[in-house]
């Protein structure tokens, strides 16, 4: 009986051990640790992929003999990316970092309206880019994030 428990606990030890660590790509503590530039320059890469990605799966399906087993990991590469790209606006800026404002604050508040309409447009097309492999996708949604990142640092007083 002793020695079942001790197998138990050395196999629940090891099964700790060896269980995947999950990341989110920040704490809503808050610990006021923030990278903005780095969250952007994120998003960007995570467009670099996802493009790649539509390349490939057009490619791979235009070929005569397919292979499905790499037409099916650039698909889910893209599918990937696109949620982490979202995760990033939804999880580190509009719940963190861009902060509401009152309607009777002018231009601070067209900005803060502005910057959430870029925002939800940005979603969106994230969204198009997992349903389609349309490249037009990807070139807004870059399009997007550079008028975003203007505006942002705009606001932050580090104008680009």
């Amino acid at each position: 009986m002793k020695s079942e428990a001790v197998l138990t606990l050395m196999f629940l030890a090891a099964l700790v051990m060896f269980l995947p660590v999950s990341s989110r790509s920040h704490c809503e503590i808050p610990c006021g640790i923030y990278d903005d530039e780095m969250r952007y320059d994120m998003l960007e890469e995570h467009i670099a992929t996802i493009e790649k990605s539509m390349v490939m799966t057009n490619t791979l399906s235009e070929d005569g003999d397919k292979n499905y087993n790499q037409l099916v990991r650039w698909i889910l590469n893209k599918e990937e990316h696109a949620v982490k790209f979202m995760n990033i606006i939804t999880q580190y800026f509009l719940t963190q970092r861009i902060k509401p404002t009152a309607p009777d604050t002018g231009e601070i508040h067209g900005d803060y309206m502005k910057q959430l309409t870029l925002m939800h447009e940005m979603l969106i097309y994230a969204m198009k880019c997992k349903q389609t492999t349309d490249r037009a996708n990807a070139e807004k949604l870059r399009e997007l994030v550079a008028e975003s990142r203007k505006l942002y640092f705009k606001r932050h007083g580090r104008e680009r």
